[in-house]
Formats: C-alpha cells, structure tokens, sequence
C-alpha cells in the first residue's frame, strides 16, 4: 500500500501524494528592474506583479514507487498546470501555471527501495 493522494495539490489535473509535513506558502511580489532608491534614498517601486506563489513540500521516506509516481506528474514538463488551495479561501481550489525547477532526495535503503528527505518546491510562472 502506498502513500495516500490528495486532491488539495494536483499536477495536470492528477492528484499529488500527501506530503509528511504542513505545505508551505509564500508570496512574493516581483519588481521591475528600475526599482530602487534613488539619490536621496527614497524607493521608488514598479511592481510588475503581485503575490507571485511558492509552495515547498517534503516527504520524510518515500518508496521507490511513490517516488516514480510524483515524477511521472512533472514528466520532465518546462510548465504545468498545478491546482491549490486559493491563498484568500482555502476551502477554494484555483489552478496557476507553474514549474519546479529543482528537487532533494537522498537514497536511504535500496535494498528495500526507500528514499528519504525528497523536497521540492513549486513556483507560479
């Protein structure tokens, strides 16, 4: 028996394994090249978008299985479409354009095809 899924957190419209831990949220705001202060030290901000998403997830042991499952999910893909709770309603799924462009994971048993500590984290485009 393998790890549970969760509708909360879907890859192309497929549902991710539960994560050990809490997901964690942040919001970014990102800034046009020419903000900045200028020569009396005020700022002066171009905000070319708001609350940009990031989302880190880590599982603690994950078998070999699980592990090939979540990786047929992101396929090698530049961008998916990755569906979450909405940051102003949770109880309300939204679906953003995102990439992953990185992931951790140390090979803890192969005899029994465990893996531990696999991170990620899932950024909006």
């Amino acid at each position: 028996m393998g790890r549970p899924k969760t509708d909360l957190f879907k890859i192309n419209g497929k549902p991710m394994l539960a994560p050990d831990n809490g997901v964690g949220f942040s919001y970014e705001d990102l800034d046009a090249s020419d903000s900045g202060r200028d020569e009396s030290g005020i700022m002066h901000r171009i905000v070319v978008r708001y609350k940009v998403g990031k989302w880190s997830f880590e599982f603690g042991s994950i078998s070999e299985a699980d592990r090939q499952y979540m990786e047929s999910l992101f396929a090698d893909n530049a961008e998916f479409e990755f569906t979450h709770p909405d940051r102003n309603n949770a109880g309300t799924a939204v679906t953003s354009r995102c990439y992953r462009s990185k992931y951790d994971l140390s090979w803890y048993n192969a005899k029994k095809g465990m893996w531990q500590n696999y991170k990620f984290n899932i950024v909006e485009c």
